[in-house]
């Protein structure tokens, strides 16, 4: 399916437990690790500089944006030396957005967008895709808004495929794929809103 990615198989994939990566050869991949990464909304973590780059942006006018500049927030991802957001992958996120399903967070200053990240959304299940900064901290304000929305809109479970050392630090942990599987099928039975 090299270059094309149907945005309802995209949708359906998130539903089996699986998501894209565009290849160097312009073919899309598809992955569902064992174990599976996820953030868990009821124990995510501030860490000390986060707090203080928290309350800097209530001094110096950083502003919050949902949704207002996903196109953005998908370059800004994807600008990059090494990407996995190729064209196909890019072009089927658009037509989530405009269908309700991506979203973005959004952090701007001085009217310029300093940072975010953006994800699907279905059900009680956010499935977080890249975060991107140009200002230092943006991108983990955005993420500390992420889990703000999704704890206030029902939500359930924040997929981040992965762990890193970036994301433990907020308390992201591997679970094996097939207790996320279960998480999943209980999340995506959820009406939740994300405002």
């Amino acid at each position: 399916m090299k270059n094309k990615l149907p945005p309802q198989l995209l949708l359906e994939a998130y539903c089996a437990g699986m998501f894209p990566m565009g290849m160097p050869d312009g073919k899309i991949g598809w992955y569902s690790p064992d174990p599976r990464g996820i953030l868990p909304l009821g124990e995510f973590h501030v860490p000390h500089g986060l707090r203080r780059s928290i309350k800097r942006m209530e001094r110096v006018g950083w502003e919050l944006r949902i949704d207002s500049d996903f196109d953005g927030v998908l370059q800004g991802c994807a600008a990059r030396e090494e990407t996995w957001i190729s064209d196909a992958i890019a072009s089927s996120y658009k037509t989530l957005f405009k269908n309700g399903y991506a979203h973005s967070v959004e952090i701007w200053k001085d009217g310029l967008l300093a940072g975010g990240l953006y994800g699907v959304a279905i059900g009680g299940a956010f499935f977080g895709e890249s975060m991107f900064h140009r200002v230092t901290d943006a991108s983990k304000v955005a993420l500390w808004h992420l889990v703000r929305i999704l704890k206030a809109g029902g939500f359930t479970l924040l997929d981040t495929q992965w762990n890193t050392s970036h994301l433990a630090q907020f308390g992201a942990r591997e679970i094996p794929r097939d207790e996320y599987l279960q998480m999943l099928e209980e999340a995506l039975a959820r009406e939740t809103s994300f405002a």
